[in-house]
């Protein structure tokens, strides 16, 4: 017994995924554009496709994998302890969540920032008016700390009401319990879309919080480590060589050495995350790139309507920045 207790101890979570069939991912309870299920439980969103994308560089399958949703509060504790594979949930990157809960970031898939809505009838145009107010957030969050800097830097009064589920804090604005809701501005964007009157809201232009959202996986397995960053990484390089889910079949008879290598044409850089030299190709094949996955969930034409800004690549004056496959 105690030999087969250590080897499925030992076993990496590579071993694991391919073991049972699927990846197991930590998602949030129904953040629209980010993760959010259907009437039919079919989940979607910029964190569901990072989520599907490693799938697809596993098993050549977007579709093998299973969807946890976990509340803010609940989140870190259902990875740390192998309930799910991957936290892909709208998460925060910030040095304690690094280096004290025996995890690992493996990237930004959404550059955010802390913001603030009220409606449009309490008359306030600037976060700066908003002394005396009452506060309805998460618990477990960066927000709720931010909130806090926030009104004692500007020495103005307030009153927290804190719930655990998204939804309750929502319910709760949306019932006039309190005069401000805030989190990450996408999420008040997407929030804002189950108030019962959307349009008499506004977000607030202070953004008050560096948010850097992206994928967490426990340390210790560097190869999982990096199949979750090069996957991100491999949909972020595919939209800057011009490589989608449509055209990727005739880019890999590209010129392009960067695409070649990308798309496995050229080398073995899939042996050294422990997958097929066609992992990348199966990313942008079954999910697109960054570009495709961003304008579907949260982009222009989607009921969230967010413009690129600074999630855009960096050659067009944004934040994203791949290493490359080389």
């Amino acid at each position: 017994m105690g030999v087969a207790a250590t080897t499925a101890a030992s076993a990496t979570t590579l071993e694991d995924v391919k073991a049972k069939g699927f990846i197991q991912c930590g998602v949030s309870q129904g953040l629209p554009g980010f993760s959010n299920p259907d009437a039919q439980g079919n989940w979607t969103g910029l964190d569901v496709d990072l989520c599907r994308a490693m799938a697809a560089a596993v098993f050549g399958d977007a579709s093998a994998v299973k969807f946890t949703p976990l509340s803010a509060k609940e989140r870190f504790t259902a990875l740390q302890s192998g309930e799910v594979d991957v936290l892909s949930r709208n998460t925060t990157w910030t040095m304690s969540r690094d280096t004290q809960l025996g995890l690992n970031f493996a990237g930004v898939n959404y550059y955010d920032g802390q913001g603030f809505m009220v409606r449009k009838d309490l008359g306030v145009t600037s976060a700066l008016e908003l002394s005396g107010a009452s506060v309805c957030t998460n618990t477990g969050t960066t927000t709720e700390l931010n909130v806090a800097d926030y009104f004692r830097a500007n020495n103005m009064p307030y009153e927290i009401v804190a719930f655990e589920k998204a939804d309750e804090v929502v319910a709760a604005y949306d019932a006039g319990r309190c005069d401000v809701y805030t989190t990450d501005a996408s999420g008040l964007y997407a929030q804002r879309l189950k108030l019962t009157n959307p349009g008499d809201h506004m977000v607030l232009s202070e953004i008050i919080s560096k948010e850097p959202l992206g994928p967490v996986v426990r340390q210790g397995d560097d190869e999982w480590f990096n199949i979750a960053k090069w996957t991100l990484n491999a949909m972020i390089n595919a939209e800057e060589l011009g490589v989608s889910s449509a055209n990727v079949d005739d880019m890999k008879s590209s010129d392009n050495p960067s695409v070649k290598r990308l798309l496995g044409v050229e080398g073995a850089y899939g042996e050294g995350i422990g997958l097929s030299n066609d992992w990348a190709y199966n990313v942008v094949k079954n999910v697109g790139n960054y570009e495709e996955s961003f304008n579907a969930n949260v982009g222009p034409d989607t009921p969230l309507g967010i413009s690129r800004g600074v999630n855009a690549l960096w050659s067009d004056g944004g934040f994203l920045y791949a290493p490359p496959v080389r």
